[in-house]
């Protein structure tokens, strides 16, 4: 693709290489994963900008042909791609910012209770008699 559409096609396109290449070498990290799904996600939207206005219109080389099918192909397989990064973010912890309704029920797995909450609360320092505090040696 980067022989017919050059400039900020070929530009964006590479950064996002450079990302992917980062993301996989650094295994422990949700920043470098999170940071190439979103750039993958923006570069969908750029290629499709991109190629729906600078596509030429008149007679293309064999060349040009094929890498403007290259870039075409591409842009359809980046969302497959997304969904495989995506599930490599969700393997190395990362949550889901927002919820939203229609995903099923929030899997909230914080320690936080509401004041209106009716469950009992669990006291992580108390005895089994329930007296309070006692103290433990070690």
């Amino acid at each position: 693709g980067c022989i017919v559409f050059s400039g900020p096609y070929t530009w964006a396109n590479f950064t996002i290489l450079a990302l992917g290449v980062w993301a996989v070498a650094q295994r422990d990290s949700i920043d470098a994963i999170s940071m190439f799904l979103g750039g993958l996600v923006a570069t969908i939207f750029l290629d499709i900008v991109h190629i729906s206005i600078f596509y030429p219109r008149n007679g293309l080389t064999d060349t040009e042909r094929f890498g403007a099918g290259m870039a075409i192909l591409s842009l359809l397989l980046k969302p497959f791609s997304c969904c495989l990064i995506y599930h490599m973010y969700r393997e190395r912890g990362g949550e889901l910012p927002l919820h939203t309704g229609f995903l099923g029920p929030s899997q909230e797995h914080s320690a936080y209770q509401t004041i209106d909450s009716s469950e009992a609360r669990t006291e992580p320092f108390a005895s089994p008699d329930g007296r309070g505090h006692t103290s433990q040696g070690y």
